[in-house]
């Protein structure tokens, strides 16, 4: 089990005189559990999103992004008291996929040339690869101090069965979680969201996270621009994560619609760069009913 926990969290756009987004956001995700993370354009949520995974477009001014892992946490590696928790703010955002953290886009990037199955057993080996080096000791990383940073792996380069899983092992787990999430197999072999629908390229990010099996998902508008079939599918995958494998979701939203299908433990709403208001998942129906300006009213009447 892990906990992302965020707190007095400020940031501004990393250019100078950049305008400032988040005001003091503080929220606590835990693994197998859906928050939705609602509120008007603007407010700061994709912000959120981002700096969790360490977009560099962003700039922390105050504030903490921390990860609280277990003992337990990853399978054959043994976790030091001293390594329980991580300041993601002092990571780069390959070692924080490694830890676990996972985005999902909300315009995911068209790739020719680089098959679903070959991206998919590059980004699972080189996670693998990276989480290995976060916990070595000192003397291991000692001796590595000259390689460089980041991955070592890509998916236009090397030994087709290089990587801790190699190509059959692959197949087999990309068959079990293409069928968990109920997709034709047959968009394993298609180029990375060449020529995908918006609904399939949403169902790839979904996968995606089926595949790495991060401790928490943030998933950026994954519901935007997808019919009633596509974001029954698109729901479905997200319930597995949770369900199948224990995932913490923070799910950002315009919509109560996707809560009908993926119903949410908290629904929290952003206003002005910071959780103006959290609740249960009636929460959600009141704002889809009353819209948010009564949380605006009802926070600076508190104020």
């Amino acid at each position: 089990m892990a906990t992302l926990e965020i707190k007095n969290l400020h940031a501004a756009v990393a250019e100078e005189g950049g305008e400032t987004i988040l005001r003091g956001v503080d929220l606590e995700v835990n693994s197998g559990e859906i928050h939705a993370l609602m509120g008007p354009n603007g407010s700061g949520k994709s912000t959120t999103a981002k700096i969790i995974a360490g977009h560099p477009a962003y700039e922390v001014t105050d504030g903490e992004v921390l990860l609280h892992i277990e003992e337990d946490e990853f399978e054959g590696i043994d976790v030091d008291d001293d390594q329980l928790t991580w300041n993601l703010l002092e990571l780069e955002p390959n070692e924080r996929a490694a830890l676990g953290i996972f985005l999902g886009f909300q315009y995911p990037a068209e790739i020719e040339g680089v098959t679903m199955v070959n991206f998919l057993r590059t980004a699972l080996n080189a996670k693998l690869e990276e989480r290995e080096e976060l916990f070595e000791d000192e003397d291991a990383e000692d001796a590595e101090d000259d390689e460089e940073a980041g991955y070592d792996t890509s998916p236009m380069e090397g030994d087709m069965d290089d990587g801790a899983v190699g190509v059959a092992e692959f197949q087999e787990l990309l068959a079990e979680k293409m069928e968990l999430l109920d997709m034709d197999e047959k968009f394993a072999h298609r180029y990375l969201n060449a020529g995908f629908s918006g609904g399939e390229k949403k169902q790839n990010e979904v996968l995606q996270a089926a595949i790495l099996e991060p401790s928490i998902a943030v998933l950026d508008e994954i519901d935007s621009g997808l019919d009633i079939d596509r974001l029954q599918d698109v729901s479905d995958g997200i319930n597995a994560l949770r369900d199948e494998q224990g995932t913490g979701i923070l799910q950002i939203t315009h919509y109560q619609r996707i809560l009908d299908y993926v119903e949410p433990d908290h629904v929290h709403v952003m206003l002005d760069g910071q959780i103006a208001k959290s609740g249960d998942a009636s929460l959600a129906e009141e704002l889809e009913d009353k819209g948010y300006d009564w949380v605006r009213e009802e926070v600076y009447e508190a104020a």
